[in-house]
């Protein structure tokens, strides 16, 4: 079985949508079509259920992904044991992370490796961090930098930075969410609160605001990027939950404030992942290799 199909097979039990993988490999779906039911002809038996509208795994197809990310990165590092020139790296390396990323994390990152390998280009792409690990299981990009998840997909290398604490933060000037804060029993369920869409913060906002037992909260918006939060929070709309580098690294830090003695929040971890099956490219081996040291 080729690594183009193989290849191809990979990023449609990730994607699970023929559209995206047929546009990733530059094919139509009509020919990613037929390559897969050339493979499920080979192996003997149907690798997905899909209609018009959806694709889900069978359970032969769950064991044959295994397969197939096994013999990328077997092939993946077969190809570089035989490459004995040991030339200049070149090429593109394709980056996602948040805008804070950008400036409290990446910078050493980027240093260490460029000095390394300065022939290397990188395409950097900016965007909320709570996205960071779909775009690299989707294959937009090559390497993320990424909050933690609480079940890593076994398709994902996840390698530690920083562990990240997260902040509870309100607006200095005078409206009416400070009025709120100054009494003497914070009315949670009536302050206003800005929320991240999703990610980690979200997740930790929960069962911390459960434990005040105040009934619902008041969810004011949800924001897409913690860095579009904190300005809202200095505008003066409501509190908010956001890990404090963002804080620190704002251009509004000074018109918002942390609140203290409101209870604990779980901090997560932030890394640099990447799919297992590119990990052994040399490109990749090198960036990882850079940023350990």
């Amino acid at each position: 079985m080729d690594q183009k199909a193989l290849a191809m097979f990979a990023h449609l039990s990730q994607s699970l949508h023929f559209g995206k993988t047929a546009q990733a490999h530059h094919i139509s779906p009509s020919t990613l079509s037929r390559a897969i039911q050339r493979i499920e002809d080979e192996v003997g038996t149907a690798l997905l259920h899909r209609d018009n509208r959806t694709v889900v795994l069978t359970e032969n197809g769950k064991k044959f992904k295994q397969y197939a990310e096994q013999q990328l990165e077997y092939w993946q590092t077969f190809k570089q044991s035989i490459d004995q020139a040991q030339q200049a790296l070149t090429g593109k390396l394709h980056m996602y992370c948040s805008v804070t990323a950008a400036y409290s994390h990446l910078p050493p990152l980027l240093e260490r490796f460029r000095s390394q390998h300065p022939l290397v280009e990188i395409m950097l792409t900016t965007g909320d961090a709570a996205d960071a690990l779909e775009q690299v299981q989707n294959q937009s990009v090559d390497v993320a930098i990424a909050a933690h998840p609480e079940h890593l997909p076994r398709s994902v290398y996840f390698q530690h930075l920083d562990t990240i604490a997260l902040a509870v933060i309100a607006p200095t000037m005078s409206c009416k969410v400070q009025q709120q804060l100054n009494e003497k029993i914070l009315p949670w369920s009536k302050i206003p609160i800005i929320l991240p869409e999703h990610g980690a913060a979200r997740k930790r906002f929960e069962p911390w605001y459960r434990k005040k037992q105040q009934g619902k909260p008041n969810i004011y918006a949800t924001v897409s990027g913690h860095e579009a939060l904190v300005s809202m929070v200095a505008l003066g709309c409501g509190v908010g939950i956001v890990p404090q580098v963002v804080v620190d690294n704002s251009p509004v830090k000074d018109r918002v404030r942390n609140l203290e003695n409101i209870g604990e929040i779980e901090p997560f971890e932030l890394g640099v992942c990447c799919l297992n099956q590119n990990k052994a490219q040399p490109l990749m081996k090198a960036f990882f290799q850079a940023i350990a040291e």
